[in-house]
């Protein structure tokens, strides 16, 4: 399957190549793409001075039929948000203003999750012959990662899953008696989404950290819920990371004290083992 560049992707790569009139209406739609979608031909070549002739050869040009082809892909990129294409007055308020995001997000979205809801996690975990993490993307991946590493230690079968055939294939060998948790941002992921649907289908129970409303979150037994919180400044990376690794800390605390006996043993041998190995102060985080 062939991949063709969207269209405003296309005119930033040729500029340079375009002519004096083309590069006219290039920098028009790269300044004001939301106009440039919705601006009829004569408002076209009358904003960026040049004929209607000259509109027309540019969307051949940019491999489009005609002018309303272009308009109409114009109007697809738009789709995605303007803040991704022109500068936002939102700015940020130097480094603390990254901390008072982080801060804000979690505030917020510890109010929505309940103990009731965790309290269902724990006895679906605890009564699981293994647990599946699947999770895919930057955030997901390494949260999924994340998930695995708090529970081994704890002394449970966990294991991740982030390529999305690997998730598959493992769905399909689970068993009524397994837990699988599912990480999403967004809770669009298409491939958690199936993977979760194919874990059900075999009977096995499934938990989500994910918004409730979201496809994964409707995919799903039971969902732990989180809301991304997204602001229009694009260059800071999303906070959403740390809410999910709030909710995955509450999951694996509450799970030990669920298990007290067991979990002690099991952090004792990792803490015998890392001081013999490490040297280091009895305060050192447990093998982090």
């Amino acid at each position: 399957m062939s991949y063709e560049l969207d269209v405003v992707s296309l005119i930033t790569k040729l500029y340079d190549q375009l002519s004096d009139a083309e590069r006219k209406i290039a920098a028009l739609i790269l300044d004001d793409l939301n106009f440039a979608a919705h601006a009829s031909i004569s408002e076209l070549a009358q904003k960026s001075n040049v004929s209607e002739a000259t509109i027309t050869r540019f969307a051949r040009s940019m491999n489009c039929k005609n002018v309303r082809d272009l308009k109409l892909r114009l109007a697809q990129s738009l789709a995605v948000g303007q803040r991704f294409i022109t500068d936002v007055k939102t700015e940020p308020g130097g480094i603390h203003s990254i901390y008072e995001t982080i801060k804000s997000a979690l505030d917020y979205n510890a109010q929505l999750v309940t103990s009731d809801i965790i309290d269902s996690a724990v006895v679906m975990l605890t009564n699981a012959r293994q647990i599946f993490i699947f999770g895919v993307g930057g955030g997901s991946t390494v949260m999924a990662q994340e998930c695995q590493h708090r529970l081994f230690r704890l002394g449970f079968a966990a294991t991740a899953y982030c390529d999305p055939m690997l998730m598959r294939m493992a769905a399909a060998t689970i068993d009524n008696n397994d837990v699988v948790i599912c990480l999403s941002l967004g809770g669009y992921s298409p491939d958690v989404v199936a993977a979760a649907e194919i874990a059900r289908a075999y009977s096995a129970q499934t938990i989500a950290i994910t918004p409730v409303d979201s496809p994964l979150g409707k995919a799903v037994d039971l969902v732990v819920p989180m809301e991304p919180m997204e602001t229009d400044y694009i260059f800071k990376p999303s906070a959403s990371r740390y809410v999910m690794m709030a909710a995955i800390d509450v999951l694996a605390t509450e799970l030990a004290i669920k298990n007290k006996r067991k979990s002690r043993e099991k952090l004792r041998r990792l803490k015998h083992n890392l001081d013999i190995y490490k040297h280091g102060s009895d305060r050192l985080p447990l093998g982090d």
